[in-house]
């Protein structure tokens, strides 16, 4: 399948190990070496409309990519926390 970038922005981004949703693409990295994506990028939430800031943007590696569908990309995290570019966070509604 090719996807364009502006159709994986339309993409709700699902973690499979927990049914968190992430949000959706927001930008990608490529390693201009090779012309390869190495991951996508989900900016974090908003906190309080944008006032405070925003979370962490998560970082997605395209191996943990399990499947690119029609309406969502299903990502599968190995560990319960989620790695982001400057720390790792954990998730607050894991399922025990």
């Amino acid at each position: 399948m090719v996807c364009s970038f502006s159709e994986l922005r339309n993409k709700e981004v699902v973690n499979m190990k927990t049914g968190i949703k992430l949000g959706y693409v927001d930008d990608i990295e490529l390693d201009t070496t090779s012309g390869t994506i190495v991951s996508l990028i989900v900016y974090g939430r908003p906190k309080a409309f944008g006032i405070m800031g925003r979370d962490e943007d998560i970082v997605i590696k395209c191996n943990n990519i399990e499947l690119i569908g029609e309406d969502t990309i299903l990502v599968n995290f190995e560990e319960v926390s989620v790695h982001t570019k400057s720390r790792t966070s954990f998730c607050e509604n894991v399922i025990k």
